[in-house]
């Protein structure tokens, strides 16, 4: 037999349950929101289009997957630099990308991604990815050029941010920006660009297949 129960005992017996239900409840739900948080950004091929539909910031260009391209601006134009928001998408030329993940999904690299990409009119095939291990054309790994910059530049390098300088001068960026194949209003390109941009393709015709 069930012992009595009166009906405060009873109420208080109902309250104490309803308490530890819900403690329950947070016990599952926690992790769950803790792993959402670090769960990597879906990325194929069809993520990445012309470089300047991006927003342009001093010769490079940003975007922002998740939707926050003001706070990517943001902290792409602070004097003092910041730590960039999930979804950021910085790119210099056609062919390389960083993409940054939610926090904790790559603390070796910040939660930045490396891509290498081939590009041609008919879109964007993502060639080499990854976080830690991406060699790019010219043989150096993405990441130890960009874990030179000071901790506040979050990786990302420019002139005066602690990095190595890159083989490609100015005039030969802009030309490669200019001559995305992915872009539909591609201007044109002057006689010595275009024979600055053809002496840049026979340096890496060697390392095509790589």
């Amino acid at each position: 037999l069930l012992p009595y129960v009166s009906a405060q005992g009873e109420a208080i017996m109902k309250t104490a349950f309803a308490q530890l239900a819900r403690k329950l409840v947070l016990l599952c739900v926690v992790p769950v929101a803790v792993q959402a948080q670090t769960s990597a950004i879906e990325i194929t091929d069809e993520t990445f289009d012309c470089i300047r539909q991006m927003a342009a910031v001093r010769g490079f260009y940003v975007d922002n997957l998740q939707g926050d391209l003001e706070g990517t601006l943001a902290v792409a134009n602070a004097p003092d630099g910041g730590i960039y928001p999930p979804g950021s998408v910085v790119q210099l030329v056609p062919g390389e990308v960083m993409v940054k993940h939610p926090a904790g999904v790559s603390p070796a690299t910040d939660d930045w991604e490396f891509f290498e990409l081939d590009v041609s009119a008919e879109g964007t095939t993502i060639r080499k990815r990854g976080f830690a291990d991406v060699v790019n054309r010219f043989g150096g790994n993405c990441l130890d050029c960009h874990a030179k910059a000071e901790a506040k530049w979050d990786m990302i390098c420019e002139t005066g941010h602690g990095c190595d300088p890159i083989p490609l001068t100015r005039d030969i960026l802009d030309i490669l920006q200019k001559t995305d194949p992915r872009c539909a209003d591609n201007p044109p390109l002057t006689a010595e660009e275009g024979a600055k941009l053809q002496a840049l393709q026979s340096m890496l015709q060697p390392q095509a297949g790589q």
